[in-house]
């Protein structure tokens, strides 16, 4: 099972010391990653992603890096208005709706992520949760959090394998 973890942020400072200290906790081993990456709005809205380069395990990263890739635009480019677009699209985003990617979850990360603030988005494998709360306790973050099944991850791969 993966997590998938939005941390809101009130300012770009804090993200980006959070951003920093889970890379520096990946090497420590208490978070073991598939994808990072810190998303700036600016106060015109506009949505600019950093990612630190390649993360995740040799052999899981290029699945998992390309599905973390597609969930980044899912959650922060891709208009509510617009969502179903096309019979490949729509049973993408049905399929989403079976998981812990449901309505609800990017309407919550939607609203955590708003203009003027930052966050960070992890998709982790495994995660020491006590020492990762801890480090991370003093940038501020508000979590937005959903768990995906092994079995949630692979029909995911699948629809978005369709949908290219």
């Amino acid at each position: 099972m993966s997590d998938l973890i939005v941390i809101s942020f009130d300012t770009e400072a804090e993200a980006e010391g959070a951003y920093e200290r889970i890379q520096q906790l990946q090497n420590d081993l208490v978070v073991e990653l598939a994808g990072l990456a810190l998303v700036k709005v600016d106060e015109n809205g506009k949505t600019h992603v950093e990612t630190p380069g390649a993360v995740g395990k040799v052999g899981v990263g290029a699945v998992g890096g390309a599905l973390f890739g597609t969930l980044i635009g899912i959650l922060f480019f891709i208009p509510v208005i617009g969502l179903v677009f096309g019979g490949v699209l729509g049973g993408l985003f049905a399929g989403l709706d079976k998981t812990g990617l449901n309505s609800e979850f990017r309407s919550r990360v939607k609203d955590a992520v708003a203009q003027g603030r930052s966050a960070v988005v992890l998709y982790a494998f495994k995660l020491t949760e006590d020492k990762f709360a801890e480090a991370l306790a003093p940038f501020n973050g508000t979590i937005v959090q959903t768990s995906l099944s092994e079995a949630d991850e692979k029909a995911l791969a699948h629809d978005l394998g369709t949908a290219q």
